[in-house]
């Protein structure tokens, strides 16, 4: 399951790493999900030929969000009959035993509910790019699991920025998984539910997480898979539109999981964001207590 809005350059070359994915133990089929491109990424796509693995191109005809535009994917693969469904960030390229590692690490654990694997920074897309040599490039984490602060509703990934030097490569039980790469099985995302599409952007995949871990499956990283995301491909780091949807959705997460003292300080710091915050940050809080969720207020 991979989907593009606008970036047809980086999805075929997220494909092209498909292409080499080893296959020998199971059967590969890829649901391409355009969300609304305004560019001409369907006419790229309907023009591509796949070698090694069958690809569904589903068209939207708008925008319906990372939640929306991938569940529609994922709904189509359990439909299909596939025993697992993997979803993919189309800014990524993959290590050829990627799946068979996910595939393994849920054959050793039969109570995992999702997993995600290594991910490192793709080349020249690091935070700090002056910080690593030349032959550092491409073992900088991204993400080895993702943990959550409960005491501030913060998550964040497990090892980022270091170079990776072997400490990562033990599975573990994690708070988190990431919607850049996670896979599941049919079944289980059928009995728990795919992402809640309240969220549009921006915490469904912590939340799809919770949700599996109140159910007593297993939220896991796993070092036997491995890919590389080129960061903040489609929302910028630090812009807008993740004030706006990373201020409304930590809101909506936290009133849903988090402990009760550490709600009590989310309505304390969202009524300081209303008077002091940044535009889209005020505009995330006010949503959030209107219910305009999904796309909401954004532009």
């Amino acid at each position: 399951m991979v989907l593009n809005w606008n970036r047809a350059k980086d999805t075929l070359e997220c494909m092209a790493s498909l292409e080499k994915l080893d296959k020998r133990n199971y059967k590969l089929s890829v649901n391409l999900v355009d969300n609304g491109s305004t560019a001409n990424s369907v006419e790229i796509f309907k023009r591509y030929k796949t070698h090694n693995f069958k690809i569904q191109l589903i068209i939207n005809k708008e925008n319906l969000g990372y939640a929306a535009g991938n569940n529609i994917g994922m709904r189509k693969a359990i439909n299909d009959g596939s025993d697992f469904v993997m979803v993919l960030n189309n800014d990524t390229f993959v290590h050829p035993q990627l799946i068979s590692g996910l595939l393994k690490t849920f054959n050793e654990y039969p109570n995992a509910g999702v997993v995600s694997p290594k991910i490192y920074f793709a080349k020249g897309f690091e935070f700090h790019k002056d910080r690593y040599s030349k032959n550092e490039l491409g073992k900088v984490i991204w993400f080895a699991g993702g943990d959550i602060d409960w005491n501030n509703v913060y998550g964040t990934n497990h090892g980022v920025d270091e170079i990776d030097h072997g400490q990562f490569d033990k599975i573990r039980e994690v708070d988190f998984v990431t919607g850049a790469c996670l896979m599941a099985r049919s079944k289980t995302l059928e009995e728990v539910g795919m992402f809640d599409e309240r969220y549009f952007s921006y915490f469904e995949d912590t939340d799809l997480s919770q949700r599996m871990k109140n159910r007593g499956l297993k939220v896991l990283y796993s070092p036997y898979g491995v890919i590389w995301h080129k960061v903040a491909q489609t929302s910028k780091i630090g812009g807008e539109l993740n004030d706006y949807f990373l201020t409304r959705n930590r809101i909506l997460f936290g009133m849903r999981y988090a402990p009760l003292r550490s709600k009590i300080a989310l309505i304390r710091e969202s009524l300081r964001l209303m008077t002091a915050g940044r535009k889209w940050q005020k505009a995330g809080v006010r949503d959030f207590y209107l219910g305009r969720f999904g796309k909401g207020s954004w532009e």
